[in-house]
């Protein structure tokens, strides 16, 4: 997903959240009727359902997808792609969940996101893309988006963009209250307080609480609150790591020192580009939606390394997504061939750059002329060296809980009213835990909790 979808996602999902859980339940039972093929194969399969044709569906809200498609079907003119826009984000995983359940009309390949993919993956929707010998395209891919599509042994799709976290900050206002660049979480407090005593109109961010980003800054702080096995599911959202983040985002939030101002509101683009809030700690497709969104500010937004605990280099991913193959699909070989191309061929990732991704491939992430990029609006900075070395530096192991959506929608009556009372965050967290816990045991899940 790119820059320009990325931030209607995230509105989408503020304005689907209570459709979300309705949508998960019964999730186990919802996701066992996968219907279709049984999607065994090989790499020659796949090679001979390129040249023999066919036709298969796509879901994808991407707007590279219309481009990416045409570009096939000119190399594979035998090859017919239905490219539907079945709705972004939780829309569209609706519809799937809906089509998987009745045991028809899911397509042959959709669009997930890495949160997402869990949940499909577990419920045998999806088609194990081993058995193709994808597996061997590791090496292609960056370490968290590979992690993200790589579920209980199986691999459960293709990674296409990456969202590997930065520190996005206005030069013109930290210039101007003296502050320094912070290495350190400690020194990004100490931004914020010196920033905030001089100017009250002034906040180092906003964050009203959002689930994405939480989860984001625990997998940095080192935290793995969330594991899964088959249906064993361990939940401790006071691990050492997550207990790590809390202490110095506490600060903050019981501080009264971040900015409330919604995301995606109009008022928070107006803050971005009048200095309100001076730096944003996310994803690297933020530089486009910045260039089209705040381009008042041109010229003052620089992109530096996320600060860490102890100074050392770590990272975690902020959104993203990939492909997947439905088991549904009656012919998974073509659809898993198409997958193929769409994120492993130079053709398709040089649309999807042009369209404004942020690459989950190797080869592009170390392009010559891909770091050399020094867009103007960030005053000449070649700022994807700074996100290349961030994506280099995403920690493994992090998962995501098999039923990760209804997580997220439900993130807002828990941890949500932490943010809102300006209390402990780790209260609110206990809060989503035991209601994570609850849920997950009454769809057929064995939740433990620690």
């Amino acid at each position: 997903m790119n820059s320009k979808s990325r931030s209607a996602s995230v509105l989408r999902r503020v304005a689907t959240a209570i459709a979300a859980s309705a949508v998960l339940g019964a999730t186990l039972v919802a996701c066992s009727s996968g219907g279709g093929s049984t999607a065994s194969g090989s790499a020659s399969d796949i090679e001979a359902a390129l040249k023999k044709g066919g036709t298969i569906t796509y879901w994808s809200w991407t707007p590279s997808a219309e481009a990416q498609v045409a570009a096939f079907e000119k190399e594979y003119p035998k090859v017919k792609v239905n490219l539907v826009n079945a709705g972004t984000n939780t829309t569209e995983y609706t519809k799937l969940q809906n089509a998987i359940k009745a045991g028809s009309g899911a397509p042959d390949v959709a669009q997930v996101e890495y949160y997402a993919i869990p949940q499909f993956a577990l419920g045998d929707a999806l088609v194990d893309l081993k058995s193709y010998g994808f597996d061997s395209l590791k090496s292609d891919y960056s370490t968290g988006p590979w992690n993200s599509v790589n579920i209980n042994g199986g691999l459960y799709g293709l990674p296409q963009d990456s969202g590997p976290m930065a520190l996005f900050y206005n030069k013109t206002v930290f210039d101007k209250y003296g502050l320094t660049v912070p290495k350190t979480w400690d020194e990004y407090v100490a931004d914020a307080k010196k920033l905030h005593a001089a100017d009250p109109t002034k906040y180092i961010t906003s964050d009203s609480g959002d689930s994405g980003f939480t989860t984001s800054m625990i997998w940095q702080a080192g935290g793995r609150p969330f594991s899964s096995d088959g249906t064993n599911v361990s939940i401790n959202l006071q691990d050492e790591g997550t207990k790590k983040w809390t202490s110095t985002w506490n600060q903050l939030v019981e501080g009264k020192l971040l900015s409330t101002i919604p995301g995606w509101s109009d008022d928070w683009y107006k803050a971005l580009g009048n200095g309100t809030i001076a730096t944003l700690v996310t994803g690297a497709w933020m530089p486009g939606v910045l260039e089209s969104s705040v381009k008042d500010a041109s010229g003052a937004w620089r992109v530096a390394p996320m600060p860490t605990y102890d100074g050392t280099a770590a990272n975690a991913e902020n959104g993203g997504g990939g492909q997947v193959v439905l088991k549904q699909s009656k012919n998974p070989a073509l659809a898993a061939g198409f997958l193929k191309w769409l994120n492993n061929s130079s053709s398709s990732v040089k649309v999807f750059l042009a369209s404004g991704g942020f690459p989950s491939t190797t080869a592009d992430l170390n392009s010559k002329d891909f770091l050399a990029t020094a867009p103007e609006y960030f005053g000449g900075q070649k700022i994807n060296e700074v996100l290349v070395d961030g994506a280099k530096n995403v920690s493994s192991g992090f998962q995501y809980l098999p039923f990760q959506v209804y997580a997220n929608s439900i993130y807002g009556d828990t941890v949500g009213q932490a943010y809102a009372s300006n209390s402990d965050l780790n209260a609110g967290l206990t809060a989503w835990q035991k209601s994570l816990v609850d849920y997950g045991n009454q769809q057929g899940f064995k939740v433990t909790s620690k």
